[in-house]
């Protein structure tokens, strides 16, 4: 009964299906016929014009993006638990060209106008330190908590005041979705670039980079390429990404793993650390009990010294869920 993470979890198979489906001989590199179709897909999704990139990894999909609004000698304003900062090996860096993450704080993992404007208040306006050019925040959080909509304006608002583009993280955007219950647009907010995962969700190797103003997407092709990210049969991650929004497969992968991870701090209560909003589920416990639950056959990654971490995917079963969640019960 495996909780380590949502990336272990099995390929959906209608992602199965489109792959098979793909199949045949088509055009190179994002030229094929099912790439074409990502830009007027999203544009549903979100109600506006966009440009959409695939690429395999979401550490790759962040850092492309960032890359379009941030200069080697500049910043990226992030939370000190962000996935940029704590889970990327210095990708960051090394796809900026040695540009500077700028660590501020916040509860359950979320950035909020008081702590970025900490961070940003403390620099000074000259050529001797570094600049922001963007911020960067995660939706849902490494905490597996969600910015509401008026949130997110609020954070648009600092960013437009300090001239600052946005960027989301979206790994599990899915999950943040099912849980605000509002329109994909709504919980992008006024983003400037979406990393927009399905790999947690249901993908193999499929994630793609939103960006709400298509001439940007122009330069960051370029920069694709140079990463070593353009791959030639590119149809592949595409099929990917059209069999997950096909149908809101995407919404619905994202509702199974959300009701698990409910059940699951159901039985956690008093010691959950974080509210349960999406599929992450971060309790406290000690190693003597982390060490019971693992003789009772469930799997997940120890955090820090006194808690752990249980995170849900699209096809955990509901009864390895429950049962999870009476086994933390009964410690």
């Amino acid at each position: 009964m495996q909780f380590l993470s949502d990336n272990a979890a099995s390929v959906h198979p209608k992602v199965w299906a489109a792959m098979q489906a793909a199949d045949e001989a088509d055009t190179p590199y994002d030229t094929d016929r099912l790439s074409a179709e990502l830009d007027d897909r999203f544009a549903q999704v979100f109600g506006r014009e966009v440009a959409v990139l695939w690429v395999a990894t979401g550490t790759a999909a962040n850092c492309l993006a960032l890359s379009a609004f941030v200069p080697p000698h500049g910043g990226v304003v992030c939370h000190r638990e962000a996935h940029i900062e704590m889970d990327e090996c210095g990708a960051p860096g090394f796809y900026l060209h040695g540009a500077k993450l700028l660590l501020a704080e916040g509860e359950n993992a979320k950035l909020n106008p008081d702590g970025i404007a900490a961070v940003l208040d403390a620099i000074r306006a000259d050529v001797h330190q570094v600049q922001p050019h963007a911020v960067s925040i995660t939706q849902a959080s490494e905490y597996g908590c969600c910015y509401t909509p008026g949130e997110l304006a609020k954070i648009d608002i600092l960013a437009g005041e300090r001239g600052l583009k946005l960027h989301i993280d979206g790994a599990r955007f899915a999950n943040a979705v099912v849980h605000l219950g509002r329109p994909a647009a709504e919980c992008a907010g006024p983003a400037d670039a979406l990393s927009f995962g399905f790999v947690k969700n249901g993908a193999m190797n499929a994630e793609a980079v939103v960006f709400f103003d298509p001439t940007v997407a122009d330069t960051v092709r370029f920069r694709r390429k140079r990463a070593g990210h353009l791959q030639s049969k590119g149809r592949f991650l595409a099929a990917q990404i059209l069999a997950m929004l096909d149908g809101d497969t995407w919404l619905h992968n994202a509702a199974s793993a959300n009701a698990a991870a409910q059940a699951i701090g159901e039985g956690a209560r008093e010691r959950l650390l974080h509210p349960v909003e999406a599929n992450e589920v971060f309790v406290r416990c000690t190693a003597a009990e982390r060490q019971a639950l693992r003789a009772q056959g469930f799997g997940f990654y120890d955090w820090g010294a006194n808690a752990a971490r249980f995170v849900a995917a699209w096809d955990t079963r509901e009864d390895h869920a429950a049962a999870l969640g009476r086994a933390i019960a009964a410690l």
